[in-house]
């Protein structure tokens, strides 16, 4: 089978890429520029560099020729603090750029098309009454992605959704996500956390399921892929076990408390021209909550194993650089003794 992976040089993209390779099939990575290192992939894996955003509908077509499969492994993620109003820039990244990689995967013969979502947009549906994708402008991307891109395929070409968790991993060259998270673990503060928790999953996991999803699926389906639903306590202490910290205390925040940072981190970002794509203030909701499913059914549909998150934390604990610590985690940190002197004062202390 040919496969053209759409974003092969990016974190997902470049272990969907290994991923397909490995089951024998032949595999496309398409990057944006500038070009990755030479060794970034096996000489068995085409890389071609080339801006989709920057072709028209029919290069578009033309660069689709031939493959049966495209994995669309692309666009922006909920990290992205973009200028107001961030609702534009997630609708360019990620809904407008699928819908067209689908449109153009239709009309150049292409048999399935593998979209990497994210579960938000799965609690958007389970949780009506959080209004997510009303409130977040990355959950609602996410959600316009996967119902458009769907309408435009109709019944003449699969789409495959795959609604993905938190993910863990590492690749060369590249710094997790996670590493702000780390290097607040490293630094030594209190750990002050909220309750709720998130299902996840290591990345070997989600390059199994894309495989399944290229090689299994005939009509369009959603699949919730994941592994371990984790408690944010049980996660934090599993990266002081991993980092070597003694104190894995981890102090509940409570959801008032969190809705107060919120409003600070959504203020800095408007004093600055900037939106982010999940609102702080209204995000503090699912932070708190239980985000967990389980992924039984996509487990048997898609044929991925489960296990392998711890070695996965290790990896991302081990590819995070020290003392780089940015964005709103900097912020959180930098107010952590405020939040406690502010509990104690009241008669409280850290739960």
């Amino acid at each position: 089978m040919k496969a053209l992976v759409i974003g092969g040089t990016g974190f997902l993209g470049y272990h969907a890429s290994l991923e397909l390779l490995g089951r024998g099939h032949t595999v496309t990575a398409l990057g944006v520029p500038p070009e990755p290192p030479g060794d970034l992939l096996p000489p068995g894996i085409t890389v071609l560099m080339r801006d989709i955003t920057q072709t028209t509908d029919p290069e578009l077509v033309q660069l689709l020729s031939g493959y049966e499969v495209v994995v669309f492994a692309a666009g922006a993620d909920d990290r992205a603090t973009p200028p107001s109003p961030a609702a534009s820039f997630f609708y360019e990244a990620n809904v407008r750029s699928s819908v067209r990689v689908t449109a153009a995967a239709l009309r150049a013969g292409v048999h399935r098309v593998v979209i990497l979502g994210s579960y938000f947009s799965y609690f958007d549906r389970l949780w009506p009454e959080m209004a997510l994708a009303e409130r977040h402008p990355y959950i609602s991307s996410r959600k316009q992605q996967l119902e458009l891109s769907m309408a435009v395929a109709g019944d003449a070409m699969a789409v495959v959704v795959l609604e993905l968790p938190y993910i863990f991993g590492s690749m060369p060259g590249a710094r997790p996500l996670w590493t702000p998270l780390v290097n607040y673990v490293r630094s030594g503060v209190p750990l002050i956390y909220p309750r709720g928790g998130s299902n996840m999953v290591a990345v070997s996991r989600v390059a199994q399921a894309i495989g399944g999803a290229c090689e299994r699926i005939n009509e369009s389906r959603v699949f919730q892929v994941g592994d371990r639903n984790t408690t944010w306590t049980e996660f934090l202490q599993a990266l002081c076990a991993i980092v070597g910290r003694e104190d894995d205390t981890v102090h509940i925040i409570e959801r008032a408390s969190l809705n107060r940072l919120g409003w600070v981190m959504d203020a800095l970002h408007a004093m600055k021209g900037l939106e982010g794509g999940l609102h702080s203030k209204h995000f503090a909701d699912l932070m708190v909550a239980e985000a967990f499913f389980d992924p039984a059914e996509s487990q048997a549909a898609l044929g991925y194993g489960t296990g392998g998150l711890q070695q996965a934390w290790i990896d991302t604990v081990a590819a995070a650089p020290a003392n780089v610590m940015f964005g709103n985690w900097k912020t959180f940190a930098e107010r952590i003794p405020r939040i406690i002197r502010r509990k104690r004062g009241n008669g409280r202390t850290p739960d």
